[in-house]
């Protein structure tokens, strides 16, 4: 089976009251967006199709030759979306994998599982549902006596007993391609003046076909970022996982609710994480380090064995051995070399800083920012 993916990425940011796209908002060290891109590498299909609105310019200076776009002009509803995506990708998929740019917290194990069960060939659908009480506006799915799913119905047009149902609709969903492009153009106009991709399910269920439907209780997985206040509880969900993740991998992190990691970050095996602890961007440590209390690394790189206390590193580079603090600040293009100590209260910038003999004394020399 040769698979497309579609991220759906035209929202624009209202709710979240935002000049910029929606999908380019950051959580932990990474646009919204690169969540959803690197799904689909890592499903092995090749670039994704983003759907892109308004902001198409910035959406692709962010993700580059990572994806293919296609521009929905008019925000007509999400089967719209789907439809811009047919010129791209008729002929060429057997089956096109549809999700949201703004769920970055969808997994693996889940896309699998849903993929697998589109494969079983029971029918041109394959969805993913929510069990959950919280139905945070999502659509309800209708089944019948036999469990069959029958519609999606929408919260705003579900009647008193649609809306005690706790199966929600995920926005997740696998077809097959030839019968897709076929049934995208047939979608109805709705009160709103969209065409809804839900509404799809409906015309597989007139036709007499299964909807094949996988289900998961992981809340947080589902989560769909339309306000700042879901973005922050992204990024508490996609901070436990990195921290969980350091610490199998063997990272110590004495208090993991203080400690900030983002997704770019690298660490070493048997380093050592103090509480208030800040590790951006494409901060590299090595092994046997020791960080913090109350340290902020950005796009910094250290060797092994390294110690750093109460102090901030911003682009900065520090050999094996190398240790700094309290209170010190590392500034664009420092530069420590193997064994250097720099006490509390020093600043150091552009400058390569060694060690001599078996002293604590270092000799400084200006070096532009671009050799380190």
């Amino acid at each position: 089976m040769k698979l497309a993916v579609v991220v759906l990425a035209a929202g624009q940011s209202t709710r979240m009251k935002s000049q910029q796209p929606k999908v380019l908002h950051r959580l932990a060290g990474k646009p919204m967006i690169a969540y959803g891109v690197e799904t689909a590498g890592q499903l092995g299909v090749g670039k994704p199709v983003l759907v892109v609105g308004c902001g198409m310019e910035q959406v692709q200076q962010t993700v580059g030759d990572a994806a293919e776009y296609v521009l929905q002009e008019e925000q007509l509803g999400t089967g719209h979306a789907v439809l811009q995506a047919r010129p791209l990708l008729e002929g060429h998929c057997d089956a096109v994998l549809v999700y949201y740019g703004d769920m970055p917290l969808l997994t693996m194990e889940t896309l699998e599982r849903l993929l697998t069960l589109h494969a079983e060939g029971r029918g041109p659908i394959a969805m993913l549902t929510l069990l959950a009480q919280d139905p945070r506006g999502f659509g309800r799915i209708v089944r019948d006596a036999d469990g069959r799913v029958r519609a999606i119905v929408e919260e705003v047009d579900c009647t008193p007993e649609q809306l005690a149902i706790r199966e929600l609709n995920a926005g997740v969903y696998c077809f097959d391609a030839p019968w897709l492009w076929e049934h995208l153009p047939r979608l109805s106009l709705s009160r709103k003046g969209e065409y809804y991709l839900t509404d799809i399910v409906g015309m597989a269920v007139a036709e007499g076909t299964e909807v094949a439907a996988v289900s998961t209780d992981n809340e947080a997985e589902c989560l769909g970022i339309n306000t700042r206040v879901h973005l922050a509880e992204a990024e508490k969900v996609l901070r436990q996982r990195i921290n969980q993740r350091c610490m199998l991998e063997g990272v110590t992190l004495v208090d993991p609710e203080t400690i900030y990691i983002d997704a770019t970050v690298k660490i070493g095996q048997d380093t050592v994480i103090y509480p208030n602890t800040h590790l951006r961007g494409e901060t590299r440590i090595g092994r046997q380090c020791t960080i913090g209390p109350n340290c902020v690394l950005v796009d910094t790189a250290m060797g092994d064995h390294c110690e750093i206390k109460l102090s901030v590193c911003e682009q900065a580079l520090l050999e094996d051995d190398a240790d700094i603090g309290p209170f010190a600040h590392l500034r664009k293009g420092a530069h420590l070399a193997r064994g250097v100590h720099m006490g509390n209260f020093g600043e150091v910038q552009n400058s390569f800083r060694v060690r001599r003999k078996q002293t604590e004394e270092t000799e400084t020399s200006s070096v532009p920012s671009t050799s380190v």
